[in-house]
């Protein structure tokens, strides 16, 4: 026992075929509509994702253990994060992806260690341009309520997923797709309603 720390012996789960290869290859191509379904992102999206963390020193090591390729390890992250309960499981992304658990969560902090790097953040993230505030601030003017139009960034209809039925008013978080969650709201700049 001190020798193999197991009291019982270890069963491999039989691994069965990979979705990820169907994803990658036939849907990408021939069945956009799907691919974003997978990955909730279009494959041009995908495409420059890749070309943009592909370099990123996360993705090589110095072993003779090669890595999965980027645009493979990519999709596993997506597609974890783009589901939410049992379909977000490590076991479950495993399933899909024809991968072990311990795979999925390294390459989901590879991508995110890329994602995170200061230098993708500064060429993907940025603010909008005046221009660009003006016109957001015309839209929520006109299709919107006419007290928020000095907002110019709002995300709307968010839903949370919380962990656990809430005690009090519980069925209140009751939400359309059957979880108990909070919607949110954000508003920028944040100014009073009530100064304008």
């Amino acid at each position: 026992m001190h020798e193999s720390r197991y009291e019982q012996p270890r069963n491999n789960l039989p691994r069965g075929p990979s979705y990820l290869h169907h994803v990658l290859t036939a849907l990408k191509l021939g069945r956009a509509d799907h691919f974003r379904q997978a990955l909730r992102v279009t494959p041009r999206t995908f495409d420059a994702l890749v070309a943009a963390l592909e370099d990123d020193p996360i993705f090589f090591n110095n072993s003779n253990h090669p890595q999965l390729p980027v645009d493979q390890q990519l999709a596993v992250a997506l597609y974890r994060f783009g589901h939410d309960g049992n379909a977000a499981s490590v076991q479950s992304v495993a399933n899909w992806a024809g991968l072990g658990k311990g795979t999925v969560h390294l390459i989901t902090r590879r991508v995110m260690t890329a994602v995170l790097r200061p230098g993708f953040m500064q060429s993907a993230v940025r603010m909008p341009t005046q221009e660009e505030k003006e016109d957001a601030k015309r839209w929520v003017a006109k299709h919107s309520c006419h007290r928020w139009r000095h907002g110019w960034c709002f995300v709307d209809g968010t839903l949370v997923p919380l962990d656990e039925r809430p005690t009090w008013y519980g069925e209140s978080y009751f939400d359309r797709k059957c979880n108990y969650s909070l919607n949110f709201q954000v508003r920028h700049p944040l100014r009073a309603l009530s100064a304008h």
